[in-house]
């Protein structure tokens, strides 16, 4: 099944367009953890148990991971296992280099890590995205307009009379042959999505920006849906997995997951 398809099942199983961003910092691990032998994991394990049911995908970010070294690496891999089989896996490295370098990229993060989708930089084209496309059922997502402050200094410049970042959205269009493509636009541009959603009305778009970068929910709702009300990935981290820094953190976490999705749910109805 392709991924675009294996995406829109999970979102109608589960009920959710909600993504948790597993962005976990050692350093803000409730101190009740702190003196256990893998903390990092054990928070993972209960915030996952606690927000399974509530979510379409769960999106590890390496750096925090790669940040511990080893051992870090170890809790990546054991995160995975603790992710119910129901829901969708994204590695988000933002991977992009030339084409023999991003085959060991895709490697990696499909075959030994096994995740279900990864991001993408296309800055060097598209012999740099072209190995991660290989598996129609691995989702492949292309940085087009990020939510960071920075993304003004590239990504809106003119390629003729279209901004940079629109000009990659077009060419996505092309590249998706498989359907499994998707792309990463901010939830801090709701008229630039609204318009990026018309050019591709059919395919995925993984929404970051939610909660502490300022993005309006609502928005990202509205505008980043396709027509089904399906294929928007709203990402949300630090808001949910640092609800609390209690021993109540995976019930809270719990909580604002619930209270995200059924505002979703709102928007959507």
């Amino acid at each position: 099944m392709v991924f675009t398809q294996r995406l829109r099942e999970v979102q109608i199983k589960q009920n959710s367009l909600l993504c948790i961003g597993l962005d976990v910092d050692a350093e803000r691990i409730p101190q009740h953890l702190q003196s256990l032998a893998n903390p990092v994991l054990e928070f993972n394990r209960q915030i996952v148990e606690a927000t399974s049911d509530l979510v379409c995908a769960y999106k590890p970010n390496l750096a925090f991971y790669e940040a511990m070294g080893e051992r870090g690496l170890s809790v990546l891999r054991e995160t995975l296992k603790l992710i119910p089989k129901s829901v969708l896996t994204i590695g988000d490295g933002k991977r992009g280099d030339i084409g023999n370098t991003a085959e060991r990229y895709a490697k990696s993060l499909f075959n030994d890590f096994g995740f279900d989708s990864v991001t993408v930089n296309p800055y060097m084209g598209f012999d740099s995205i072209e190995p991660f496309l290989s598996d129609p059922e691995k989702g492949v997502f292309i940085l087009a307009l990020t939510s960071n402050s920075g993304s003004k200094d590239f990504q809106r410049l003119k390629v003729g009379t279209k901004p940079l970042y629109e000009k990659v959205v077009h060419t996505a269009k092309k590249w998706d042959k498989d359907h499994n493509i998707g792309l990463v636009v901010g939830a801090t541009h709701p008229k630039e999505l609204q318009r990026l959603r018309k050019i591709v009305p059919d395919m995925p778009i993984l929404i970051p920006g939610i909660g502490k970068q300022g993005g309006d929910l609502k928005s990202a709702i509205r505008y980043g849906c396709d027509k089904h009300g399906q294929l928007a990935i709203i990402n949300a981290s630090r808001s949910i997995i640092y609800a609390s820094s209690g021993k109540d953190f995976a019930n809270a976490a719990r909580a604002e997951a619930k209270k995200m999705v059924e505002e979703m749910k709102m928007y959507i109805g």
